[in-house]
C-alpha cells in the first residue's frame, strides 16, 4: 500500500500517532521491526497526562481494564529513612495516579483500538533501513527485506532514540549527556504487602524496583560508562551489592545466577536540534532521547504524537502540503521538552552523579526531600509535575465520519 502518512516504529509515539491521524480519516500504515510487542525492561509508567488523553479519546475506561498496578505517591528510601516525597491524589484529571502497566500492554491496548478506524494499518517485520528521497523531500523508506514503500504526504520518524535519522545523521543532534547507565533485572517477590513502586538512594548506590505482580523489575543504575567494569566483577559481587541494598528481598545466589539476566540500557539524554525537513517529521525518542528519571518518556512521545495530529491532521485529510507545517509541532513540543530535559539534567548533575560517586554512607537526606516528606501539601508540586507534565496537550484532530 501507499499509505498518505508512514510511521517508522510501533513504539508509544508511533502507535498513538497511528491511531489518531487514522482516527481523523488520514490513511496511515505503521512499520514496526519486532514480531511483537512482548519485550521487556521497557518503560511502563503511564501518567495521568497521558491517561487524559485516553479520557479525551473515550478509552480510559477500557483501558484501564487492562493489568496494572496505581501509584498515587512517589516514596523512596534515602540514607535509611522512607520519605514521601510526591502526591498525585490531588490532581484535578480524570485518573489520578501514575498507572503501572507493562509497555506490552500499552501498546496492544492502542493497537487494538486504532484498528477500529479504516484507515489504519500495522505491519510488523517491517523494518526501514534506509529512507527514500526524491527531488530534495523524503518520500518513503526502504526495509530490510528490499521492499520500498513511499509515503504519499508524510514520513514520521517514530523509531527511538536509535532512529534511522541518528544513525544515517539527517538531522543535527545536540547532546546533554548522563553520567549514568542503567542494568535492568528481574527477581522474585512476595505479594504481601508490597508496594508498586520502591526506590532505594544512598551513597554509591541506587536501586529502583517495578512491581511486576509475580517479580520486580530492578534497575540498578551505575556509573555511565561501568558496564564492563561490574560485569568483570563476577556475579558473586554483583549479588552482594544488590543484596546489601536490598536485605529484604533475601539471599539472591538461586534467582540470580548468571550475566545473561543483566540488560544493559545506555542513558543518554539529547535532541534534535531541527526535528524536520522536507516530508520527514521527528517525534518521541527519536527527536528527544529521555533520562528514565520520572518515567517521562512515554508521555512526553504521546504528548508529541498528539501535537503532530492536531497540527496535521486535518490539513493532510483535506490534500495540503504539510511541509510549511513541520515546524509548527517542533515549536509547540520544544519548550516542554527543554524544560523536562533540564529538569533531568539538573537531577542527574546535583544527586545522582554525586550520589554514585559518593565514597561515605550518608548520614541524612538532603533538606528539599526532607521538606516535602514533612509537609504533604507540598508533595502536590512534584505531583504535579511528574503526572501532567509541562504544557500538556489536548486532543484536537478531528474523527471521520463513517
Amino acid at each position: 500500500m501507499e499509505p498518505d502518512v508512514l510511521i517508522l516504529g510501533g513504539g508509544p509515539a508511533g502507535m498513538m500517532a497511528g491511531l489518531l491521524f487514522a482516527r481523523a480519516g488520514v490513511p496511515t500504515l505503521v512499520l514496526e521491526k519486532h514480531a511483537d510487542f512482548l519485550r521487556d525492561f521497557r518503560g511502563d509508567t503511564v501518567h495521568p497526562s497521558t491517561m487524559e488523553i485516553l479520557h479525551q479519546l473515550g478509552m480510559l475506561e477500557r483501558f484501564l481494564k487492562r493489568p496494572h498496578s496505581r501509584i498515587a505517591q512517589a516514596r523512596i528510601t534515602m540514607a535509611g529513612q522512607t520519605l514521601t516525597v510526591g502526591d498525585l491524589s490531588h490532581l484535578d484529571t480524570p485518573a489520578p495516579f501514575i498507572a503501572m502497566m507493562p509497555q506490552w500492554e500499552f501498546l496492544d491496548f492502542l493497537h487494538q483500538e486504532a484498528r477500529a478506524f479504516p484507515a489504519f494499518a500495522l505491519e510488523m517485520e517491517a523494518e526501514a533501513v534506509s529512507l527514500l528521497e526524491e527531488k530534495g523531500r523524503i518520500s518513503g523508506a526502504v526495509l530490510a527485506d528490499g521492499r520500498t514503500i513511499r509515503a504519499r504526504k508524510l514520513v514520521i520518524a517514530a523509531d527511538g532514540r536509535g532512529s534511522i535519522i541518528r544513525r544515517q545523521r539527517l538531522l543535527p543532534v545536540t547532546t546533554l549527556g548522563a553520567p549514568m547507565d542503567v542494568f535492568w533485572f528481574a527477581l522474585p517477590k512476595a505479594d504481601a504487602g508490597e508496594d508498586a513502586l520502591r526506590g532505594v538512594f544512598d551513597a554509591g548506590r541506587i536501586f529502583v524496583l517495578i512491581d511486576r505482580d509475580s517479580y520486580w523489575q530492578c534497575a540498578m543504575i551505575i556509573p555511565k560508562g561501568g558496564g564492563d567494569a561490574l560485569l568483570a566483577q563476577g556475579m558473586p559481587a554483583i549479588r552482594a551489592r544488590i543484596e546489601a541494598a536490598l536485605p529484604d528481598l533475601g539471599p539472591l545466589d538461586a534467582v540470580l545466577i548468571d550475566a545473561a539476566q543483566l540488560h544493559l540500557l545506555s542513558v543518554a539524554l539529547d535532541r534534535l536540534d531541527r526535528w524536520h525537513r522536507p516530508g520527514l517529521l521527528a517525534i518521541g525518542d527519536a527527536a528527544h532521547a529521555m533520562s528514565p528519571i520520572g518515567g517521562i518518556g512515554i508521555n512526553l512521545a504521546i504528548q508529541d504524537a498528539v501535537a503532530a495530529a492536531n497540527i496535521l491532521a486535518s490539513p493532510l485529510r483535506l490534500d495540503a502540503d504539510p511541509d510549511p507545517l513541520l515546524g509548527r509541532v517542533q515549536a509547540k513540543r520544544l519548550w516542554p521538552t527543554r524544560i523536562i530535559q533540564a529538569g533531568q539534567k539538573l537531577a542527574q548533575d546535583r544527586v545522582i552523579g554525586p550520589l554514585l560517586a559518593q565514597p561515605e554512607p550518608l548520614l541524612r537526606p538532603p533538606w528539599p526531600l526532607r521538606l516535602l516528606n514533612r509537609f504533604p501539601r507540598l508533595r502536590r508540586i512534584p505531583g504535579r509535575i511528574i503526572g501532567l507534565g509541562i504544557m500538556r496537550e489536548t486532543v484536537r484532530a478531528p474523527q471521520a465520519l463513517g
